[in-house]
């Protein structure tokens, strides 16, 4: 589905919808997204933070990029990086697990 969305010139991502009820404005919504999004991106030296409605990726030598859709970070981060960049890699996701598990125990 993500890669129909530009296909078609849509202008919103299906991420940018807010759940029934949601008690974050639309730029909140971002802001967390982007902390989720940091806690991986951080393993590949990598920082998205949201600016104006959309999202500025940088990496650790300065390259950034703008993100108009949280769909197209993890294209922008392999385009940034050079290399592949899958948070659902085995590899990111023990990575993350021990992250978590040194937080709770320090």
């Amino acid at each position: 589905m993500c890669g129909l969305c530009g296909t078609f010139g849509a202008a919103d991502h299906w991420t940018d919808g807010l759940g029934e009820g949601a008690a974050l404005s639309p730029s909140a919504e971002r802001r967390r997204r982007a902390a989720v999004a940091n806690e991986v991106l951080a393993l590949y030296g990598l920082k998205l933070t949201e600016w104006a409605n959309r999202y500025t990726l940088t990496g650790r030598t300065g390259k950034s990029a703008v993100v108009e859709q949280f769909g197209a970070v993890w294209a922008e981060a392999e385009r940034l990086t050079g290399r592949t960049c899958d948070p659902l890699d085995p590899a990111v996701i023990e990575a993350m697990e021990a992250r978590q598990y040194a937080g709770r125990r320090g």
